[in-house]
C-alpha cells in the first residue's frame, strides 16, 4: 500500500486556508509521526481571489466540489464550509463514494450528526470532528478515546470565546456589554451579526455534540435550555464580584439521578472553580468520570491556527487508520445513555441564585419581597442593598439557597408585578465546584 493519501478541502476561508498550509509546509514531519502522507490534492472554494497568505501550487484550486466528490483518488474530504446545506449533501456523497470525511461543522453535527454518523457506518469509512468542539482543544479524542472506561457524570465548560471575551471585558475594564462586544468585533472576535455567539446558540451546538459522546445521548436542541449573555449588565459583574463570584457563559450537562440536565447559560462561578480563570477567547471544558474524577481540557477555542490544528489531528488519524487498515476504529455506533431515562426538564432543575431587584427606595420593600419568595419555598442566604444617594430606584441582591427552578420564575413573576419593582429582575443561575 502507498504511503500517500490524497487529501481534497471544500472551503478555503480562515480555517480552510490554514489547513492547506499546513498539509503542505508539514507533510515530511506528518509522515514521520504517522508512518503515511497525507498529500493535499485539490481545494474547493466559490472565490480564490482574496489572499490568504499564500499560493496554492498551480492547478490544485476548483470552484466545483464534484472534482473532489468524484475524483477517484482522492480519500479524504475535508468540509469546511459550515452551515447545513450544501455542507450536508456534499458530505454524504463523500461517504457515499467511499471517502473518510473531516468536518468542523458544529452546526450540522448538532443537527444532524446521528445521520452522518449511520452513513459513515454504513459504507464503512470515518468521519472526525474534532475541531467542531473548542478550537485546537483535543475533548472530542479525549472523549472518544481517553476517557473510554469512565462513566461519565458532568460536563461544564465554556466553549464560545466571543461570549467569554465580552463578558471577561466587561469585568476587567468595566465595559458596558455593548462596549465590550464592539471590542470585540473591532479585534475579529465577533461577528458582524454576532447572535449566535452571545444568544447561546454556537455553544448549545457543541454541547449537543459533547452530550452524545459523553453520557450516549442525542438530545435535540429544543430540549435544551438556551440563554444567552446579553441580559447581563456592568451592575451584575460588579455585584457578583463582590460576593466572591463571576458571571461565565457555561454549558452544562450532568446527570441528575435518572435524568440528564442540558442547558446553556449565564452562570456564577465561585472565584476558585477551576473555570473562573478562563479569561478571553479562551474555551475550558471540565469533566468528571468515575474513574478519572476530575479532567480539564483548556486552550484556545477559535482562530485559524488552533482550529486548523485539530482539523489536521484528524486527518492525521484518518490517514494513520487508512495506511493501517483500520478504519472504523473508533465506531460511532448507536449510543448508549446508561442510566439515564430522559432529559431533566428545566423546571426541575435545582440550584443556588443571584437576584437582583430594582426598586423604588422605601420602607417596607425587603420584606414583602422575602414574604413572595417564601411562599414559593425560596430560602434567602444573604442580602444586600446597594445605597445610592439622591436616587430614587435602589437595587437589592439577593442569593438564595437552593430552590427549583420552577418556583423561582413564579416568584419573580409575582415580584414583578408589584408596584414598587420599576424594571425586570434580573436572576443568574450559580454552579458549585464539583468535589475532584
Amino acid at each position: 500500500m502507498s504511503n500517500k493519501v490524497n487529501v481534497g478541502i471544500i472551503g478555503f476561508g480562515t480555517v480552510g486556508a490554514g489547513v492547506a498550509r499546513a498539509l503542505l509546509e508539514k507533510g515530511a514531519l506528518l509522515e514521520q509521526r504517522i508512518g503515511a502522507r497525507p498529500v493535499l490534492r485539490r481545494v474547493c472554494d466559490r472565490d480564490f481571489r482574496r489572499s490568504r497568505g499564500f499560493r496554492l501550487p498551480a492547478g490544485m484550486s476548483t470552484t466545483d466540489p464534484a472534482d473532489i466528490l468524484r475524483d477517484p483518488d482522492i480519500q479524504v474530504v475535508v468540509e469546511l464550509i459550515g452551515g447545513l446545506e450544501p455542507a450536508k449533501s456534499f458530505i454524504l456523497e463523500a461517504l457515499r463514494q467511499g471517502k473518510h470525511v473531516v468536518t468542523a461543522n458544529k452546526a450540522l453535527l448538532a443537527h444532524a450528526g446521528r445521520e452522518l454518523f449511520n452513513a459513515a457506518a454504513k459504507s464503512h469509512t470515518d468521519l472526525y470532528f474534532e475541531a467542531s468542539v473548542g478550537g485546537g482543544i483535543p475533548i472530542i479524542k479525549g472523549l472518544r478515546e481517553g476517557l473510554v472506561a469512565n462513566e461519565i457524570d458532568a460536563i461544564i465548560g465554556i466553549v464560545n470565546g466571543t461570549s467569554n471575551y465580552v463578558l471577561t471585558q466587561m469585568r476587567e475594564r468595566r465595559l458596558s456589554f455593548h462596549e465590550a462586544l464592539l471590542q470585540a468585533k473591532q479585534h475579529g472576535y465577533a461577528e458582524r451579526n454576532p447572535s449566535l455567539d452571545i444568544d447561546g446558540h454556537d455553544a448549545s451546538h457543541k454541547l449537543a455534540i459533547l452530550t452524545l459522546l459523553g453520557f450516549g445521548m442525542s438530545v435535540k436542541l429544543e430540549d435544551m435550555y438556551i440563554e444567552g449573555i446579553s441580559k447581563i449588565s456592568q451592575a451584575d459583574i460588579q455585584y457578583a464580584d463582590e460576593l466572591g463570584y463571576c458571571i461565565k457563559p457555561v454549558v452544562i450537562a450532568k446527570r441528575v439521578d435518572h435524568e440528564l440536565e442540558v442547558r446553556v447559560h449565564p452562570t456564577l462561578l465561585e472565584k476558585t472553580h477551576l473555570l473562573a480563570n478562563v479569561n478571553g477567547v479562551y474555551n475550558a471544558i471540565y469533566v468528571h468520570g468515575d474513574m478519572v474524577g476530575g479532567a480539564l481540557f483548556y486552550g484556545r477555542g477559535a482562530g485559524q491556527n488552533p482550529a486548523a490544528s485539530s482539523v489536521v489531528a484528524d486527518i492525521a488519524d484518518v490517514v494513520r487508520n487508512i495506511a493501517s487498515g483500520a478504519t472504523q476504529r473508533i465506531p460511532l455506533g448507536k449510543p448508549v445513555a446508561h442510566g439515564i431515562r430522559r432529559v431533566r426538564r428545566m423546571g426541575s432543575v435545582e440550584t443556588r441564585y443571584y437576584m437582583r431587584f430594582m426598586v423604588t427606595d422605601k420602607p417596607g420593600v425587603l420584606a414583602k419581597i422575602s414574604g413572595v419568595l417564601g411562599r414559593h419555598h425560596i430560602s434567602i442566604a444573604t442580602v444586600h442593598q446597594k445605597e445610592r444617594k439622591a436616587a430614587r430606584i435602589v437595587p437589592v441582591v439577593m442569593m438564595s439557597h437552593e430552590a427549583k427552578e420552577s418556583n423561582v420564575r413564579a416568584a419573580l413573576q409575582a415580584i414583578d408585578r408589584l408596584g414598587f419593582v420599576k424594571r425586570p429582575t434580573v436572576a443568574i443561575r450559580t454552579e458549585a465546584p464539583r468535589s475532584q
